[in-house]
């Protein structure tokens, strides 16, 4: 990989160390790929990492990609594109451009080009032929679908999985499938690995997990649940925002409402639930998403 592409993969796993889950034989355990980099970090980065390669094999100069105007995605990739020099553009879910949006200011500090388009445009994103005038228009451009997901995405992820120490189950916050499929791709099949679903009617995503993972299609060491959505997608109650809260005050765990505290308070309720046997190790993967607190901030929902 070219030194221009890289930066240190080496994060933590955190052992969260509490007389409850003793209590229940359960041995918790949080890998802090939100430590990956100050700003392209979690499955951000995992997802980028050979599709940035991708885009050089192809002599493209430029990254465009799809977001809404808080997205995590679009503010990794803004940063990828002024941390390692490429053009990016953003095609940004609109009417309208908020520019006082700390996700939309760090956009543009960092060079990106925003393309916002009405919402009936951006259902577009994946269709073939609005793709074909899109590279049309930005003929130098690498066209990266929307949360980054696609068969590039999945080598890095299962990199993280090959990553960990051992354990019996592998758990993380699914949005668009892509790093479900990397875990399943890059685990033991006497792994169970865990999907929980942060929007809402999810279940179409197991297909395209199936569709990003060769092993997705024959095992059935994992599953997709979809009852912790929390309301739907971008959507949290105010239990789920005090446990994110109480993480980060008693573990030190910082937690965002949207993924990986999702994510965290499945785990929680799953264990009071007696889902996991006594003596189960759980590696659950932080995922990053954090600079979306300063955006549930700005929208006063925190």
């Amino acid at each position: 990989m070219p030194a221009s592409f890289k930066i240190n993969e080496t994060t933590i796993t955190q052992t969260i160390d509490d007389p409850w889950l003793k209590s229940k034989g359960i041995e918790l355990l949080v890998k802090r790929d939100d430590l990956l980099h100050p700003l392209i970090n979690g499955n951000k980065w995992r997802k980028l990492k050979y599709n940035l390669l991708q885009m050089q094999s192809q002599n493209k100069t430029e990254l465009l990609t799809f977001g809404g105007a808080f997205s995590n995605h679009i503010h990794a990739c803004a940063a990828a594109g002024k941390i390692f020099g490429l053009k990016t553009h953003g095609i940004i879910r609109g009417p309208n451009l908020d520019l006082s949006n700390p996700t939309i200011q760090f956009a543009q500090q960092c060079g990106m080009q925003l393309h916002v388009v009405n919402r009936i445009e951006y259902k577009l994103r994946n269709d073939s032929q609005y793709l074909a005038e899109l590279q049309e228009k930005f003929p130098d451009a690498y066209i990266l679908a929307e949360g980054g997901t696609n068969t590039y995405a999945v080598p890095g992820c299962a990199e993280l999985a090959q990553s960990l120490p051992e354990h019996d189950y592998l758990i993380c916050p699914t949005g668009s499938g892509g790093t479900l499929a990397g875990l399943i791709e890059g685990s033991n099949t006497a792994t169970q690995i865990i999907g929980i679903a942060v929007l809402k009617q999810a279940q179409y995503l197991i297909d395209e997990v199936r569709e990003l993972s060769c092993k997705a299609k024959s095992q059935t060491n994992w599953q997709l649940l979809c009852d912790f959505h929390g309301g739907g997608y971008g959507k949290f109650t105010p239990e789920l925002w005090a446990f994110c809260q109480y993480m980060d005050i008693t573990h030190n765990l910082p937690l965002e409402p949207i993924y990986s505290g999702k994510m965290m308070y499945a785990i929680w309720n799953l264990i009071e639930q007696d889902y996991f046997p006594s003596g189960s190790k759980i590696i659950a993967i932080h995922t990053g998403g954090l600079q979306g607190l300063e955006g549930l901030k700005y929208r006063k929902l925190i």
